[in-house]
């Protein structure tokens, strides 16, 4: 499920350093003394703190810089202590130390107390100030500092106690000699210690943010997070109250504080798992695991401030072999988060499409396969937005960045004896989503699934597999950009079914439960429209105000009746012209985007009536962003909506190729004159496919499209098939098409039924078009029938002159050319002289004989 990246490693990136130096100090050829090297805390800029024993009975503090791969010494202690927390500021003038009484007996540092907190001048190495001697616990965490303010000599430390509060430090910095950085006023450091959480059981810090998220318990417990900004100021951002045991934390928790190696917490005693997960569009999300009343079911708990909504999941455990982890471990990736208790299950939660189950996936028993490499228990989560998750070893002392595996993925979608019939239909779905959306900018892996898509479009029961593909497509444009989206795009076909099915409803081995509507109290100045702060806001009131709409997603099948009225319009309006303009824009963008030669023949015609369909639906879907997401602005709308349609229409191309390079398809195709071969059914299948899925959708299809899918009916299909196929209305006949089919097939009595059929479907003014092409008798004869036609009604129009022979018996006035012919003749005829008047001039016998001779010569008894 997971693929890890491998980043740094102490052993190979620190210890054998250290043993190079050790070697030189102590002037031997190699060192073999143990160093006991042990990660100490990871720095807002990558910075990788540790310690390790020296050579001479000391205790080192060094720093890894993960951009030049080097490493410094920043510190060294005269004896063997225990560094439970460290932390080093920007300039690396400054490092803040907490020593743990020394458990193994050795001599302890004085006064003796259970820690002891230092600050440290290492610019060059200098005072040493005391901050703190007390009998619990003391984490440090320097701030990060404005990197505009170099002016300014100035730090600011964060202690945390485990007593449950929290000091910040201002310590003041002066330069002497031109290059020692030493504090100011160090004897009145304690006075400027300002008490920023007065009572806390549970504390979590995000260095890449430098925002503080605690809990504090009076009546309930309550979630606050402090944020501190650049200009050295704090302030209570959030509030949010969550709904936990009482007896949820017996001792404080604290995240994302280094690494103490001198602290043994009692896996048992956690009774609670708790992280909050942010995303710098707006997202905020809580994870926590309840207490375990029963070993045979976990609960946790996903509060999605964003999305104002909290979701409870309970999952079944094994009764045999209950792990010794009891609590599960939290892994955000992107806007996934995995929910991982090792031998047991692994819920990988989608935290952007969480109205159903069946976008998420979940194992159990033996089908969990995370792809960790340890024990769950020994690995810290490192979040940061916008980096990779790293996950910390903290025995090996490994760190590795983790994503999820798109083989997995792709193993699950071609499976088919995993999960037996629509057993598996949520487990493909949500793996399907997870790939087009959230992996899905890789062409290479876009073209597998698309091969896969090819494929597998009969074997889905539960849903239409086209539809999902394109409408998850759809949702990848501007979905890492706008959280709003969301609720306004659709993401699933899902949505447009009457019922859904149960099996998409319900997934076995995990239950689920809508909880409270999460309730947070927004603090403090929002900094910028466009700030953290402003964004998860204005997300969560935008949520709130489009839930209680009916229809505030936009639904595709909702065109189809402005459609209707559109393609019932016989003349030209402003109103088309405006749907021409917006297909122009959307088609100059796929001409764009596709610049090489391209193997299905698309785009190539002018296909007014799917023209006119872009046109609409880029029409419909700015009207409906900028009903429910003016926020956005007019010009990021314009571009999204038609960007969102070219995608379609270039996703639909991209279908095609892949099924046309599969099938090795050539030019070939294109004739009329031959049938089809198998390969071409099966394109021509998969093409019947996309035609019905887009048609529910009421989608448009790229220009071309029907010519080309006519071209495969002809070829595959008998011709009274393909006659159903237009009859039904499956089967849309082109001009460009009519055309080819009029030139290119010969006259044979099976190919003029052919034609004579079509041209019968076709509508009059098409058909007056296509009449011209056809070198047939029948269409010289509508030739002529309209040149009379148009003729008579010129000569009515400006002449005013009556057809003769109208009332006569016998008179169609339908037939035109003959009715005309037939009054001509009469005309010629009343003009002409009577052949009887003139008799006399006429010699009968010459004419008897004559006529004698001709036939003798006829009947070859006379020669000439």
């Amino acid at each position: 499920m997971l693929k890890l990246k491998e980043g740094f490693d102490l052993h190979r990136d620190v210890v054998l350093d250290i043993l190079r130096k050790e070697a030189s100090v102590c002037r031997v050829t190699e060192y073999s003394e143990a160093v006991d090297a042990r990660l100490l805390n990871i720095e807002s800029d990558g910075g990788i703190l540790y310690s390790w024993k020296g050579a001479t009975g000391t205790t080192r503090i060094g720093k890894y810089d993960s951009n030049t791969k080097q490493n410094k010494l920043l510190y060294t202690f005269d004896k063997q202590v225990c560094v439970s927390s460290c932390s080093l500021n920007k300039e690396e003038t400054l490092l803040a130390v907490s020593l743990a009484q020394n458990v193994r007996g050795e001599e302890r540092l004085k006064p003796t107390s259970k820690c002891l907190t230092l600050l440290i001048e290492i610019h060059p190495i200098n005072n040493t100030k005391v901050l703190k001697a007390v009998d619990c616990r003391i984490k440090v965490q320097f701030l990060l500092q404005d990197s505009d303010k170099k002016s300014v000599l100035e730090s600011h430390l964060l202690l945390f106690a485990e007593d449950g509060y929290v000091d910040l430090y201002h310590v003041l910095l002066s330069k002497q000699e031109g290059y020692r950085v030493v504090m100011a006023n160090p004897e009145r450091l304690s006075k400027t210690a300002e008490r920023i959480v007065e009572d806390f059981c549970w504390v979590q810090w995000d260095g890449h943010t430098q925002r503080l998220h605690y809990l504090t318990f009076k009546d309930k417990f309550l979630l606050r997070c402090v944020q501190f900004h650049p200009n050295n100021n704090c302030e209570t951002a959030l509030e949010l109250h969550l709904d936990m045991p009482s007896n949820s934390f017996p001792t404080v928790k604290f995240v994302n504080l280094g690494f103490d190696h001198y602290h043994e917490e009692n896996a048992s005693r956690e009774l609670v798992k708790m992280r909050v997960f942010t995303n710098q569009i707006g997202s905020y999300c809580v994870f926590y695991s309840k207490p375990l009343k029963d070993k045979n079911e976990l609960i946790y708990t996903v509060v999605l401030v964003h999305k104002d909504c909290t979701k409870k999941f309970r999952v079944d455990l094994a009764s045999d072999g209950f792990s010794q982890q009891h609590q599960p471990l939290f892994i955000p990736i992107g806007y996934y988060v995995l929910v991982y208790l090792q031998g047991h299950f692994l819920h990988c939660i989608n935290t952007r499409q969480q109205e159903m189950l069946c976008y998420s996936l979940f194992f159990s028993g033996h089908d969990v396969n995370s792809g960790l490499q340890c024990q769950s228990a020994d690995i810290s989560v490192l979040h940061a937005e916008g980096r990779p998750t790293c996950l910390v070893e903290l025995v090996s002392g490994k760190i590795n960045a983790v994503e999820l595996s798109s083989d997995f993925l792709l193993q699950i979608l071609r499976s088919d004896t995993r999960w037996p019939g629509s057993v598996a239909d949520p487990q493909r779905l949500a793996a399907l989503h997870c790939l087009l959306v959230y992996m899905g900018n890789d062409p290479k892996l876009e073209l597998k699934i698309m091969s896969w898509v090819c494929d597998n479009v009969n074997t889905i029961e539960s849903f239409d597999l086209i539809q999902e593909f394109i409408l998850a497509s759809w949702y990848r444009i501007g979905y890492d950009r706008f959280l709003g989206l969301d609720k306004v795009l659709p993401y699933s076909s899902i949505f447009e079914k009457k019922e859904v099915p149960g099996c998409l409803l319900e997934v076995p081995g995990v239950r689920c439960t809508n909880g409270f509507h999460a309730e947070p109290g927004f603090k403090g100045k929002a900094r910028g429209p466009f700030s953290f702060w402003s964004e998860l806001q204005c997300n969560t009131e935008r949520t709130k105000s489009l839930d209680a709409l009916i229809n505030s997603r936009y639904r595709t099948s909702h065109v189809q009746d402005d459609w209707n009225k559109l393609k019932s319009e016989k003349k030209p309006s402003s109103h088309m012209n405006h749907m021409e303009e917006n297909a122009k824009k959307v088609l100059s963008t796929v001409d764009t985007w596709c610049l090489e030669k391209k193997l299905v023949p698309l785009f190539q015609e002018e296909d007014h009536q799917q023209r006119l369909l872009i046109g609409l639906t880029v029409d419909k879907l700015r009207e409906h962003i900028n009903r429910h997401l003016p926020r956005l602005g007019k010009k990021k709308i314009d571009s999204l909506v038609v960007n969102y349609v070219a995608k379609l229409l270039e996703l639909i191309r991209q279908m095609l190729e892949s099924a046309w390079a599969k099938y090795k398809l050539g030019s070939r195709v294109l004739c009329l004159m031959k049938r089809g071969s198998p390969a071409e059914w099966s394109v021509f299948h998969f093409m019947c496919r996309i035609l019905e899925s887009t048609r529910g959708l009421c989608l448009p299809l790229p220009p071309g499209y029907h010519t080309l899918f006519a071209v495969f009916a002809i070829r595959c299909l008998p011709h009274n098939t393909f006659l159903q196929y237009i009859d039904h209305g499956f089967l849309q006949l082109t001009e460009t098409f009519v055309s080819r089919l009029m030139t290119d097939l010969d006259n044979s009595k099976a190919n003029e039924r052919l034609k004579f059929s079509v041209l019968k479907r076709l509508p009059e003014l098409v058909e007056q078009r296509i009449y011209h092409m056809w070198d047939h008798p029948v269409s010289s004869a509508s030739i002529s029938r309209d040149y009379v036609r148009a003729l008579l009604e010129k000569q009515n129009k400006y002449k005013g002159i009556a057809v003769t022979g109208r009332e006569k018996p016998g008179f169609r006035p339908e037939f035109l050319p003959l009715t005309y012919l037939a009054n001509t003749l009469s005309d010629i005829e009343a003009q002409a002289p009577n052949p009887f008047e003139e008799q006399e001039n006429v010699d009968a016998r010459f004419v008897e004989e004559t006529a004698l001779m001709q036939t003798l010569i006829l009947l070859g008894l006379e020669k000439k």
